[in-house]
């Protein structure tokens, strides 16, 4: 399972921690589940922001170490399942990457909705915490179909 955002600093870095120990929790223990995040137009080696970091501790959860990776065809080829943030990225992706795309969704449409989540970069901690909360709401409910998806 690939999460995919446009640096890897936010949105990407947060479903990735948050799916993780949503598995911890009550995952599905048949699965080998391997979990990454990765921007469409990431530097490689940087840290989460600050803000998500701090959105993550709240909920025992640790960002510290998380540094960003760019998308790429080995990275890719690496996952049953990529889920992007945004169509631009999905878009993206597919148009650059054409053999991956039959893979790549956007997040929400685990729960079959076509709705972008929104960059909360530059935006307060609570903001990164409602974004947080959206991304989980769609793990939480989309759960069995990235479970079916990702087989």
């Amino acid at each position: 399972m690939l999460f995919v955002c446009s640096a890897n600093q936010c949105r990407s870095p947060m479903a990735e921690v948050l799916f993780a120990d949503l598995v911890k929790q009550n995952g599905k223990k048949d699965v080998d589940w391997r979990i990454a995040s990765a921007g469409v137009w990431a530097y490689n080696g940087m840290p989460a922001t600050s803000n998500a970091v701090t959105a993550m501790q709240t909920r025992g959860l640790d960002l510290r170490g998380h540094r960003s990776q760019g998308v790429s065809e080995a990275l890719l080829k690496q996952f049953n399942l990529i889920l992007c943030m945004t169509l631009e990225h999905k878009q993206s992706l597919a148009r650059n990457y054409p053999e991956q795309a039959r893979k790549i969704f956007l997040l929400r449409e685990m729960v079959d909705e076509i709705e972008e989540i929104d960059d909360p970069v530059g935006s307060s901690v609570p903001t990164y915490q409602s974004t947080a909360n959206e991304i989980l709401g769609i793990l939480q409910k989309g759960f069995n179909t990235i479970y079916q998806l990702s087989g």
